[in-house]
C-alpha cells in the first residue's frame, strides 16, 4: 500500500516537467472583463434649449390695454380709450433712419382718414430721461402728427413680440384684434400697405 502511494506522488511530481519538455504550454484562461457602466455626472449641465419663436400676438392683452402711456407733452392715454376704433401703432426712434423716411408716407395716410374711426399712435422706444432732447430735434425736422408717446420697456416688449427691429407697425381692429403686424420700411410701399390694412380692419368692423 505504501509503495502505491509513493508511486502516485512520483508521477504527480514528474507531470509538469513532462509537459514542459513536450513543448506544449499550459495556459490558464483569463476571466472576461465587463465594462463598468458609465455613471452620469452628479450635477449634469443642462442641455441647450432651442430658441423659442414667439407666437403671433393676436390681441392686445388686457394689461396693456389699460396701461397708462405717457405722451411727449406730459399727458397720458390708454389703448382702451380708443375701443371701437381702428388703431394704428407705429414704433419708432429718433436715431432710426428708416423711421425718418417712413413718417411722411404715414402722414399722408393719416390725413386721408381724417374724421374716420381710425386712431394713429406713434410710440418711441427711447428712454425719456436720456433721449428727450434728441426726440424733440427729430420732431422739429419731421412733421409727425400721430398721437405721440413713450413706450416703456414692458409696452415695447409686448408690442414688438420678439421682433427687435425698428420701425414696426401694428393695425388693430375695433375689437382689439391685431389685423397685421410688420417690421421695417419699404420705400414707396409702406404707406400703401398701411392704407390697405386699415381698409381691411374697417371692413371687418362693418361686417360685425
Amino acid at each position: 500500500m505504501s509503495k502505491l502511494i509513493l508511486l502516485l506522488l512520483l508521477v504527480a511530481a514528474c507531470a509538469p516537467n513532462a509537459a514542459s519538455q513536450s513543448g506544449r504550454r499550459v495556459t490558464i484562461p483569463r476571466p472576461t472583463e465587463t465594462a463598468a457602466p458609465i455613471q452620469p455626472p452628479l450635477n449634469p449641465e443642462p442641455e441647450p434649449r432651442p430658441a423659442i419663436t414667439p407666437s403671433e400676438l393676436a390681441f392686445l392683452p388686457e394689461s396693456l390695454r389699460e396701461r397708462q402711456i405717457k405722451t411727449l407733452d406730459s399727458g397720458s392715454f390708454r389703448f382702451a380709450d380708443f375701443h371701437g376704433k381702428v388703431v394704428v401703432i407705429n414704433l419708432w426712434a429718433s436715431w432710426c433712419g428708416p423711421c425718418r423716411r417712413e413718417v411722411p408716407e404715414y402722414e399722408k395716410v393719416r390725413k386721408a382718414y381724417a374724421g374716420r374711426d381710425v386712431e394713429f399712435i406713434g410710440l418711441t422706444t427711447e428712454d425719456p430721461r436720456t433721449s428727450s432732447d434728441r426726440v424733440k430735434n427729430f420732431l422739429h425736422d419731421v412733421s409727425f402728427s400721430f398721437r405721440l408717446g413713450w413706450a416703456d420697456r414692458e409696452t415695447a416688449r409686448t408690442l414688438m413680440n420678439g421682433e427687435r427691429a425698428i420701425p414696426q407697425t401694428l393695425v388693430i381692429d375695433a375689437d382689439g384684434r391685431i389685423v397685421s403686424h410688420w417690421s421695417g420700411y419699404s420705400p414707396g410701399h409702406s404707406g400703401t400697405k398701411l392704407k390697405q390694412t386699415i381698409d381691411q380692419a374697417l371692413q371687418t368692423a362693418h361686417r360685425m
